[in-house]
């Protein structure tokens, strides 16, 4: 089924769209509700799209990711949507399940979150099986081409344009600096140091002592600060022989200006492409930066009300989900989607299983790490230390039905 990148429609009323992700960061309640669900889900439905929701990351819906991409399959058969949206978060939706979808009719369009990197890991076995992929990372977009990828659209993350707001002056702002976000990777360093040199940082988001919020009230934290932070890093990742630290634009960036707040972020890939730093945003790159900045503006605050304002406009004009989502669903063309071939899911679906050898191998395999890091560290880092070699050793396979990872470790996917 060939994609027709040239097709111009404007007008997504009326098109049919399945969205394919979590209610929940990670599929926990705990962490609160996922971005794309808070973000997307009312974007397609502002631009006319009739739209329903499958919930992919919930671990507690299915019985296992057989049964997961069995109702997947029957949400698709039932609705018969013109678009799957997807974006997967690890094994949970297996190649084979989307070739089916395609064969029904339907068009794949992946988003491929965090594509800086996972790329490598994920992406190039995902986009040959869709009908677009739209990547927010020019250096993924390079390396699928060279890979001979022709179906990716190049976008980013966005503010969703039916929330935007007009800054507040720094005068009646409620908090001076906050953030908001996971406490993961070196973010609780950096929130430490700058406890250290006297500047206080409110805190929200999983890990934090303030927990997280409900998505409705990110906006207006953001908006009643007068500086907003985002960290670019996404953490330790491991290409070739090397561990590395990806930064990338996160979506936090044009969250925090569409709502009205003034930004403070690390760099990242392309970041100057969108927004212009000492006009719209700041850029720091080490704690004494980042503090002096802070410093700067919370004592100057018509030139953070200045950048709020800036920043607000340039987002307002050019990055909302609004305008991202009518470019890249132009991409792809209308289709009619027909009645999926269940009996070929049923052929495939048995070599989930895991048998005697595999469930021996599972038991010995996470002993191991439990021994060492303790009962549920150890099934986490079992999982992501096979999921690691999976990757690399049987590529494709590993988000197949046939892959290990997702044969062994459904919970801890």
């Amino acid at each position: 089924m060939a994609l027709d990148m040239g097709h111009t429609q404007t007008s997504h009323v009326g098109r049919k769209v399945l969205c394919v992700f979590g209610q929940y960061n990670y599929g926990n309640a705990e962490r609160g509700e996922g971005y794309e669900y808070s973000n997307f889900l009312p974007t397609f439905r502002d631009l006319g799209c009739v739209v329903e929701f499958f919930d992919s990351f919930s671990k507690a819906l299915y019985k296992d990711f057989a049964d997961l991409n069995r109702r997947l399959l029957d949400a698709v058969d039932c609705f018969r949507p013109e678009i799957v949206f997807v974006v997967p978060m690890n094994c949970e939706i297996w190649l084979e399940t989307l070739v089916l979808i395609r064969k029904a009719g339907a068009r794949v369009v992946f988003w491929g979150a965090d594509d800086s990197w996972r790329y490598e890991q994920l992406t190039r076995y995902f986009a040959p099986e869709v009908d677009l992929w739209i990547t927010t990372s020019h250096e993924a977009m390079k390396r699928g081409q060279a890979d001979d990828l022709r179906n990716v659209v190049l976008s980013q993350w966005a503010a969703n344009g039916a929330q935007l707001q007009m800054p507040l002056p720094a005068s009646e702002c409620r908090y001076q600096v906050s953030f908001i976000g996971s406490c993961y990777g070196n973010r609780s360093k950096w929130v430490a140091e700058l406890q250290d040199v006297g500047i206080n940082v409110v805190c929200f988001g999983f890990g934090w002592p303030n927990g997280p919020v409900d998505a409705a009230e990110i906006p207006r934290i953001i908006r009643e600060s007068v500086l907003s932070l985002n960290f670019g890093d996404s953490g330790v990742h491991i290409r070739g022989a090397r561990l590395y630290r990806s930064r990338q634009i996160k979506a936090r960036v044009f969250e925090v200006l569409g709502a009205g707040g003034c930004l403070l972020t690390e760099p990242a890939e392309q970041l100057e492409a969108y927004l212009t730093p000492g006009c719209e945003i700041e850029v720091f790159s080490s704690i004494g930066d980042l503090a002096d900045k802070i410093r700067y503006l919370l004592a100057n605050p018509e030139c953070r009300d200045a950048m709020a304002l800036a920043g607000f406009r340039k987002t307002r004009d050019a990055h909302t989900y609004q305008a991202r989502f009518t470019e890249g669903l132009a991409a792809v063309a209308p289709s009619v989607c027909g009645a999926v071939d269940m009996k070929a899911f049923d052929a495939l679906s048995h070599r989930h299983t895991a048998g005697v050898h595999l469930r021996t191998f599972r038991a010995i395999y996470v002993f191991i790490f439990q021994m060492i890091l303790g009962r549920e560290r150890g099934k986490r880092a079992a999982r992501r230390a096979l999921y690691e070699l999976c990757w690399r050793f049987f590529g494709r396979n590993t988000y197949s039905v046939s892959g290990w990872t997702g044969r062994l470790f459904y919970k801890e996917c």
